[in-house]
Parts: C-alpha cells; sequence; structure tokens
C-alpha cells in the first residue's frame, strides 16, 4: 500500500467518525445524488387528464455545504517564504481535506523550543540544518522519509539533515562562501593560494592595489584558507558522526594555513584586520583583488559596479573547501498530524515548482536537484560549484565551544602576537576545557568590548573569566567595568561557550546589543536569568 493511499484511508476514517459524531442516530443524507436515479415505467396510462394543470410550486436550489476540515496544519515561516507555502493551502485541503495555516514568527528556534513540548508550536517549520542537532537531543523533531524523492535532492544536503543515520529535516536550500575575484585586475583566478599572493603582491607593486587579499573574518569566513592545508575542526567516527573527541584546531593543518597567513600579513600583502564590512568595501572598490564571500553580498557586490567572477577555492596540499550550511523543513515530534505534516512537505512543497519559487524568493542555490540544475542565474550557478566539496557545519553542541578560542587565536596570530603552533595549542587546550564542562555555570557577556576594557586578550570570548559576571543575593548576574568611550555591541554567553547565548530581548541566538560610551566611563551589565535580558547601565 502507497503512503498516500494509507493517508487518505487514516483521512477518510476520520472523517466517517466526525459525521457519525456529529449525526446521533440519525441516518446522515448522502452529500451528492447517486450518478443515475433509477426510472420506473408506468404500466399504464392514466385513464383521466386533469382539467386544470396545478400551479407549478416554487423551489429552492439545493446547494451542498463544504465538509469541515478533518485536521489542521500550522506552520511557522518567515515573510520570505510564508506567501509560497500558503498558496499551497487550497491544494492540500481538496486532497486531504485539511486546513493549513501559515504563521510568521520571528525567533523560530527560541520559540519553538518552548512551544512545542506544551503541544502549543507548529507541525513544521524551517531552521538552519546546524540548529537542529539540539533540537534532537531534546526530543522536539520527528524523522522525516522522503520515499522516492529522496534521490532527488542534493546528496551534501541530506547529510547536513542526518542524526546518528535518521534524516531529520528536508532541504530546500543551501549557502556557502565562493572565491570572488577582479575580473579587470585578474583575467585568471589563481589555483594556488600562493598564486593568490603572488598575482595580488604585483598588483600592489604596479599601484593597482592595496591589498593581494582582504579576511572578512578568522574562522568561518577564512575556512577555505584552513582546509586547503588540511586543517579540520571536528573529526568523524566510523557511523559517520562528528566526532567532539577529534578536535583539529591544533593539527598541523591548521598550524600551517596560519603560518601562511601570519606570512602574508607579515609581508605587507593582507591586513591584519578581519572585519566584515570593511573587507567588502576594499574589494569592492577595487583595492583588494580577491575576497571570499556568501550569497548574502552579493547584492552590494552587484551593486558597487565592481566587475567580478566567482570560482573555486584555491589549493595547497588540497583544494580549500568552506562550510555549508542548509535550510531545511522540520517536523514537530509533538505533532499530532506528523504523516499529515510529511504529506505536505513530499507530495506539495518538494516539487520542481514550489522550490523554484523558494529558490527564488531566498536567492540562494537549491538544495532540490532538478532546480539546481535548471539554474540559469550564473552567480548562484558559481556559487554552487565552489562549494561542490563544502562541508556541513558540524551540527553538535560541541560547535559553540570553538567560536570563541578559535577567532582569538587567529586575532593573535594575525597581529603577531604569538606564533601560530602557540596560539592554536592553547586554543585547543580551552576548547578541550569547554566541552569538558570546565565553565559549567558561568555567565559571561562577550563583545566587542572586552579587549578595550583590558580583562580579556581578544573580542567575542565567551570563556574570558575577566567579563564573567558575578550572581548576587537577588538572584541577577552583574559586574561593572571600565570602557574608553566608544560604540560597542554584546551578548549573553553561558558555559563558556556560543552554544547558549541570548541578545536582545533574551531571544535566544538573538540579534547583539549595542551600546554607546559618550565618554570615558563604567559600565555595568546585569543580567535576569528568568528572562534572560541584560541590562547596560552606563556613565
Amino acid at each position: 500500500m502507497t503512503k498516500k493511499l494509507f493517508l487518505l484511508i487514516a483521512v477518510l476514517v476520520i472523517a466517517s467518525v466526525v459525521l457519525v459524531a456529529c449525526g446521533g442516530n440519525e441516518t446522515p443524507a448522502p452529500t451528492e445524488p447517486p450518478a443515475e436515479a433509477p426510472v420506473e415505467e408506468p404500466t399504464e396510462a392514466p385513464m383521466e387528464e386533469p382539467t386544470e394543470a396545478p400551479a407549478a410550486e416554487p423551489t429552492e436550489e439545493v446547494t451542498e455545504e463544504p465538509a469541515e476540515p478533518v485536521a489542521t496544519l500550522r506552520i511557522w515561516a518567515d515573510d520570505t517564504r510564508s506567501p509560497i507555502l500558503s498558496a499551497l493551502a487550497d491544494d492540500f485541503m481538496e486532497a486531504y481535506n485539511v486546513e493549513i495555516i501559515v504563521e510568521e514568527v520571528a525567533d523560530i528556534r527560541d520559540q519553538f523550543t518552548i512551544a512545542a513540548p506544551a503541544g502549543e508550536g507548529p507541525d513544521i517549520t524551517i531552521i538552519p540544518h546546524d540548529q537542529a542537532a539540539s533540537m534532537v537531543a531534546s526530543g522536539l523533531l520527528a524523522p522525516i522519509d522522503l520515499g522516492d524523492k529522496a534521490d532527488m535532492f542534493v546528496p551534501g544536503t541530506l547529510e547536513a539533515a542526518t542524526y546518528d543515520g535518521v534524516l531529520y529535516g528536508m532541504p530546500y536550500a543551501t549557502e556557502n562562501l565562493g572565491f570572488f575575484y577582479n575580473t579587470d585586475l585578474v583575467p585568471e583566478p589563481p589555483k594556488t593560494w600562493d598564486e593568490v599572493l603572488e598575482i595580488g603582491g604585483q598588483l600592489q607593486a604596479d599601484g593597482k592595489a592595496t591589498y593581494a587579499l582582504a579576511l572578512s573574518g578568522t574562522t568561518y569566513d577564512a575556512y577555505p584558507i584552513f582546509t586547503a592545508f588540511g586543517g579540520y575542526i571536528f573529526g568523524k567516527d566510523d557511523a559517520g558522526n562528528w566526532n567532539p573527541e577529534d578536535l583539529g584546531i591544533d593539527s598541523p593543518g591548521m598550524i600551517a594555513a596560519a603560518q601562511w597567513m601570519q606570512d602574508a600579513v607579515n609581508a605587507g600583502l593582507m591586513s591584519d584586520s578581519t572585519d566584515w564590512d570593511t573587507a567588502h568595501v576594499l574589494f569592492e572598490t577595487g583595492e583588494v583583488p580577491f575576497l571570499m564571500a556568501g550569497p548574502w553580498a552579493l547584492d552590494r557586490i552587484r551593486e558597487s559596479g565592481v566587475p567580478y567572477a566567482i570560482t573555486n577555492f584555491p589549493a595547497a596540499e588540497q583544494e580549500g573547501y568552506p562550510f555549508s550550511g542548509v535550510q531545511i523543513f522540520v517536523i514537530n515530534a509533538f505533532s499530532e498530524n506528523t504523516l499529515l505534516a510529511q504529506a505536505f512537505l513530499t507530495e506539495f512543497v518538494a516539487t520542481e515548482e514550489v522550490m523554484k519559487e523558494l529558490y527564488i524568493a531566498g536567492n540562494r542555490p537549491s538544495a532540490f536537484q532538478p532546480v539546481l540544475d535548471a539554474t540559469d542565474d550564473p552567480d548562484l550557478l558559481a556559487m554552487g560549484q565552489a562549494g561542490h566539496n563544502a562541508t556541513p557545519m558540524p551540527a553538535i553542541p560541541e560547535m559553540g565551544s570553538v567560536w570563541g578560542s578559535w577567532n582569538d587565536a587567529i586575532t593573535l596570530i594575525l597581529q603577531g602576537e604569538q606564533t601560530p603552533e602557540e596560539a592554536l595549542t592553547t586554543a585547543a587546550e580551552q576548547i578541550r576545557a569547554l566541552i569538558g564542562g570546565a565553565k559549567l555555570g558561568m555567565v559571561n557577556v562577550p563583545g566587542s568590548w572586552q579587549a578595550a576594557a583590558g580583562v580579556c586578550e581578544g573580542d567575542w570570548d565567551p570563556a574570558c573569566d575577566g567579563s564573567a559576571l558575578v550572581q548576587g543575593e537577588d538572584g541577577l548576574y552583574t559586574a561593572s567595568f571600565e570602557l574608553p568611550a566608544g560604540d560597542y555591541e554584546v551578548k549573553v554567553a553561558l558555559d563558556g561557550s556560543w552554544t547558549t547565548n541570548y541578545g536582545v530581548d533574551g531571544a535566544q541566538d538573538g540579534d547583539n546589543y549595542k551600546f554607546t560610551m559618550a565618554a570615558d566611563g563604567t559600565v555595568t551589565f546585569t543580567y535576569d536569568p528568568e528572562t534572560h535580558i541584560l541590562t547596560i547601565e552606563t556613565e
């Protein structure tokens, strides 16, 4: 028996129960007349005709009442995707007599984790794949069987949505970095990272460029350099799962890549700044010929007018590759309609027409192979090709312990304060300690203010003891710091890592808080563990 037939039978059974319950002991009237009414021919014609034909009685047209929906599927989405999903409601109602309600919800992850166990969450929602791991561990997501549609998805996207060998999400879009180059300055893209410096160095010597390369970050945004030298973050076990005990931060490949970066800075070919906006401005104004960027930067790069093309990443020991992110549909494990939710996804969303609409609206390469093959946007095609060997962002809680120490190490290396081996060895020790629970219970306020206050070696370090808050008798966590005048950003991070963090209005993974010191003075942070809201007071 096919899955759809099974679901149809289930829906019909539910419908019959509803009708009987509503009708009591009365025999329900048929909703439709039989195809042909039986006709009896009289055996004899009447012998007497009436002298006057009776007046015709007025008749009322009988209208058929639409059947009540037997169930409702609730979907949480953002304003980009909700119109596309809402447009499928009528067809799903016709096929299954099930109502579709699409709600636009902000901070989906934060609200879903609270609402789902209480039976108030959606049946279906959309999240990045790396948020799914903690939800699976909490029992919030139901497995998904794509059936014969599985072969229509890009294989790597299915891997990203699989945990312990079980598929928990239906992919629809991907994103990864690509290697941009200025086509006026560089007719043919470099094949190796050494060629990047050679070409950029010559342009610099000719007065046509300020730097050979601009870095827009120290970790995610520079990952293709690390992987080109054989670096990695976490290895995998025999079952193909991420292995948090195999940490590669201090591996030979990571150290070799960091040495290449430090040498480039020392040679004046690369700035020690890794500010995202600065790097993009340098590329958009033609001051650097190369940049690593994602599809989220396409609009601003196009608007700048700089001539560019996108290609695969250069190689060192091997071809460099980026992290990949996958947007996935997931089903609430507490839903009473998981089979109907799966039918909606596999039969109505996983179609070439709908997946194409999602691709156009999101400006991201499609995870649906027929749509990806038919893509005519050269930039997205090139971006997808640049990520042909991308690795999914490790979707394990331990990844949250990596970012702070990794960032600090690369910052120290680029600024020449430590050797790559020293900095990455220290970072690895810190990360292993965090994974082992050394900072459990810490409440911290990492941000762009930490180094300026002189309490931490670098910024955005969730494990820095110097910026930790202290709990008072009122249950609130607080601390004060002397800080120079300037504009700053901050978040709350728990347990010394980014795994659990809170932003504006106490939202998990929310926006950064922003504050300004009009003059040198004292800033006081106060965190409420009940609401997760951070209060910032400045003198």
